[in-house]
Order: C-alpha cells, then sequence, then structure tokens
C-alpha cells in the first residue's frame, strides 16, 4: 500500500545544504545531481575547516608537497527505507578527487580487486613490468558518517526530512577533526481519490 500512495504521489526533491536552499528537483528518488550537490557542499565544508586547512598544511609541508589521502568507509542508512547508501560513498570520492587538496585511497571491493590483480601479476606478469608488493598508499583520513530522516504528515502532504552526516577521522590516533551534515527534503503530495 505504502509503495502504492507513493507512485500515486508527485514528489518534489529539494537538496538544502546548510541555510542555503536549492532549486528544486523532480524526483521519486535520490536524484544524483541533489547527492551530488550534498557531496560537494560537505566537503567543501570540510576543506574550509581551520583545523583540517592546517593539518593538510603541515602535511604537505612535511611530505614533499604530497597532499594527505583519504579512503571513504561506509555511511550508514538510520532511516527505515531502502537508501542506497553507495551512491553517497561515490559521490564523495569525487568530490573528493575533484578538490585537488585531498588524494583519495580505494577502499572495500575495489581494494580487495587490485589486491588479487597484483597478486597475480607476481605469477603471470614479467618481472619488470608486474606490479610491485608491498606499496599501496596509506591513508591518513577515514570519512563515513549516517543518513536519518524525520517524517511529518500534514493532510495528504508528507514531508521526509534525510539528514547526511559525514565525519573525518584522522586513522593514527582516532581524532574526529571536522563533522558536518547536509539535508534533503523530499515533499510527496498525495492525489486525492475520484469515487
Amino acid at each position: 500500500m505504502k509503495h502504492f500512495i507513493m507512485s500515486c504521489a508527485t514528489v518534489v526533491l529539494v537538496c538544502a545544504c546548510a541555510s542555503t536552499p536549492q532549486e528544486p528537483v523532480s524526483s521519486g528518488r535520490w536524484d544524483e545531481d541533489a547527492i551530488k550537490t550534498v557531496c560537494e557542499t560537505l566537503i567543501n565544508s570540510a576543506l574550509t575547516s581551520p583545523n583540517i586547512n592546517q593539518f593538510i598544511n603541515d602535511y604537505v609541508q612535511q611530505n614533499g608537497g604530497r597532499n594527505p589521502t583519504v579512503i571513504v568507509g561506509s555511511f550508514k542508512n538510520d532511516t527505515s527505507e531502502h537508501i542506497n547508501t553507495d551512491m553517497i560513498s561515490s559521490k564523495m570520492e569525487t568530490a573528493i578527487i575533484n578538490t585537488g587538496r585531498l588524494e583519495f585511497v580505494a577502499g572495500g571491493d575495489l581494494r580487495e580487486e587490485l589486491r588479487a590483480e597484483r597478486q597475480d601479476q607476481q605469477y603471470n606478469a614479467s618481472e619488470d613490468s608486474a606490479a610491485g608488493l608491498g606499496k599501496e598508499e596509506a591513508a591518513v583520513f577515514m570519512l563515513n558518517g549516517s543518513v536519518r530522516s524525520e517524517v511529518t504528515r500534514s493532510g495528504n502532504t508528507t514531508r521526509s526530512f534525510y539528514v547526511v552526516t559525514a565525519v573525518l577521522t584522522n586513522i593514527e590516533d582516532n581524532k574526529k577533526v571536522w563533522q558536518d551534515e547536509s539535508e534533503i527534503q523530499r515533499t510527496a503530495t498525495q492525489a486525492k481519490n475520484k469515487f
């Protein structure tokens, strides 16, 4: 019944980041552009943090001009509905790469695939072309977070507020160096039954 009501609804997706409202996006799903905007806003928030800027500047100076690396962890779904949080992780990775100030290292399934390929090369590739073992770039930070929601109903209108929280943690000492959140609002108006 819930799916039927949602399929009969007119849905407007509004991405509101901090106090800056965005233009509505028509979609019945988590719109990819809205998620991209949320992720870019969160990454930009991180990079304007005085703590992170100081850390990045110190790191670059101490490491011959190399930028610190980030691995994107999981984004936990704390809502009661199915949300593809892999999309958030993917957009976060893209936002990190595009900043030019942080570098991204592969994690999860991709990292395991890369490790398997390197291992395979040790036996099946020529010695001078095989990728070396033990040369992975270690991540300095881990970025992860969660999505939570709150639903309010008024008449035939349902408003769902989804808050995406992101946390950047120093892997070496487990200190959280930054945390922020951004909001996605979805408004659905149920069509009135006509008899």
